[in-house]
């Protein structure tokens, strides 16, 4: 064998295999020389193991061509295989649909920034796992990158095949991550396109697909999507607003206006909530209710989240009265183990006293991770930090929330006010927090008071505080310097202030407070 082997050789390294003496087969270098020895001629071979070569080899292939986390094909494997299934389908002639899905994991930065990169690697594995489990011969999943997948499908009977194929994914994933961490806080979103019928090619099937994908997310999440014409535009708009969101902070795009809160019964001004504004340089004014959406989606709105913090602590630090600052906490600050010690922080370096700040947090923040989110709390409290259960009776639980939460207020949403001196029953719903507050020992803010009627019911029901555009528009701090000290701008750049003191005319079609 071996002299089979090294024939013609003549000093080049061959490979072969050798058996050892339990039948294994050993690849193994060959080399062999012809020496003079002893004024004879004589070969003389060496033999080199490279069991170890061989191995890491196959590695190096192997990572070409595969995902070191959950095995399955990557990107590359993924382009090389849909281009083949694209040149098959086209020249079988055949009306079978190939699906292009791509599959991204909703909230996941979310599981990294709670439980660590650990657990998030966990959650990559399970859902390669359970999605390979759901496909067909033939049908390929590759993982991306990050917590994106896609999955070709070949030779399907009719496009409904694919949104079967989709939704059999999403329950499985539904069903299994509840047993991951975060109980249940990731889902899956899936954007379908299909060839020939969407694309002729690979680029735009897959762009398309992304378009589906990015739809999907809009409407809810964990679902499914096709692509649709009409999509294109939308999704293109929200890529760019996703990228501009990350330079905004540092371009100082955002800034902060400020909305009063007021005793209801004197008109004494206790307050103000810090909101937020974006003015893009080239679309002018974005409202909240458009960009925040898409900062949680896309995780930007950690660094918001903490631009707005500091800065509403800095602004109120330099008031010449005593007055709170309520600020907005999203579900990915509460849930992040180092908040307390960042408001920390932003305390110290503002100067302003702790129980001056309120931070303000909704039901949905809450139930993510309760204990988690219940132990910040109590760490913001041992600070001294005040905070406020926000949109009272649009989350899930909120009685069970209120006993085991240590909150100092409660803020009834404004769709409870709206028509409340009108609708007997919405009456009763607002009635009966406020009882729910004075069982508690908790005041109750009452948002969105936009009309007299409004508030002279509140004021009649005993609710202690207001906040909507009948008692003060939001606006910069400046049109408020007589209750702040902040100096006003000049009279042509000033915004009309609404001053201290309750206003008596209803606004005309004034828009609910954001």
């Amino acid at each position: 064998r071996i002299a089979a082997s090294i024939a013609g050789a003549n000093g080049q390294a061959q490979e072969t295999e050798l058996r050892s003496q339990d039948g294994t087969r050993i690849p193994v270098e060959l080399i062999a020389r012809s020496i003079d020895y002893c004024g004879k001629p004589h070969d003389v071979v060496a033999v080199r193991d490279i069991r170890e070569r061989k191995k890491a080899e196959q590695e190096i292939l192997r990572l070409a061509h595969f995902d070191p986390l959950t095995g399955l094909a990557n990107r590359r494997s993924f382009t090389d295989r849909l281009e083949a299934e694209i040149a098959a389908a086209g020249s079988s002639g055949k009306n079978g649909q190939l699906a292009l899905m791509l599959l991204d994991l909703d909230r996941f930065k979310e599981v990294n920034d709670l439980f660590g990169h650990a657990a998030g690697d966990a959650v990559l594995q399970r859902v390669a796992q359970c999605t390979s489990g759901m496909l067909r011969q033939g049908q390929m999943l590759a993982r991306l990158g990050g917590d994106e997948f896609a999955i070709i499908a070949p030779n399907l009977p009719d496009p409904q095949a694919a949104g079967r194929i989709a939704e059999a994914v999403l329950s499985k994933l539904r069903q299994e991550n509840q047993l991951s961490p975060g109980g249940g806080l990731v889902s899956a979103s899936i954007g379908i396109a299909l060839y020939p019928l969407d694309a002729d090619d690979q680029a735009a099937l897959v762009s398309h697909a992304d378009t589906a994908l990015y739809r999907a997310k809009d409407e809810g999440k964990d679902t499914y999507r096709y692509f649709e014409a009409s999509m294109g535009a939308e999704a293109r708009d929200r890529r760019v607003m996703e990228h501009d969101l990350r330079q905004a902070v540092a371009r100082g795009e955002f800034r902060l206006v400020y909305q009063p809160q007021k005793e209801i019964s004197s008109g004494k001004m206790i307050g103000f909530e810090a909101l937020i504004r974006w003015h893009h340089p080239e679309r002018g004014n974005i409202p909240p209710s458009v960009f925040i959406p898409v900062a949680e989606d896309s995780g930007a709105i950690a660094q918001i989240g903490e631009w707005v913090l500091a800065t509403a602590c800095e602004e109120a630090a330099r008031w010449k009265n005593p007055l709170m600052i309520a600020v907005n906490v999203s579900a990915v600050q509460l849930h992040n183990p180092n908040f307390s010690h960042k408001v920390h922080e932003v305390l110290l370096r503002s100067g302003l006293p702790a129980d001056r700040l309120e931070l303000e947090v909704t039901e949905t923040a809450l139930i993510k991770d309760m204990p988690r989110a219940l132990a910040t709390l109590r760490q913001v409290k041992a600070l001294g930090v005040r905070v406020a259960m926000d949109d009272f009776g649009t989350g899930y639980s909120s009685l069970s929330n209120l006993r085991a939460f240590p909150f100092d207020k409660i803020k009834i949403d404004g769709s409870f006010i709206k028509s409340v001196d009108r609708n007997g029953q919405v009456a009763a719903i607002v009635r009966a927090v406020l009882g729910l507050g004075r069982g508690l020992g908790l005041p109750v803010l009452a948002e969105g008071v936009e009309t007299l009627d409004e508030l002279r019911f509140l004021d009649a029901e005993d609710c202690e505080i207001g906040q909507g555009y009948y008692l003060g528009r939001p606006g910069p701090i400046e049109t408020f310097s007589e209750l702040t000290g902040v100096a006003a701008p000049a009279a042509s750049d000033r915004v009309g202030s609404r001053g201290g003191s309750i206003l008596m005319l209803e606004p005309a079609a004034a828009s609910r407070s954001a």
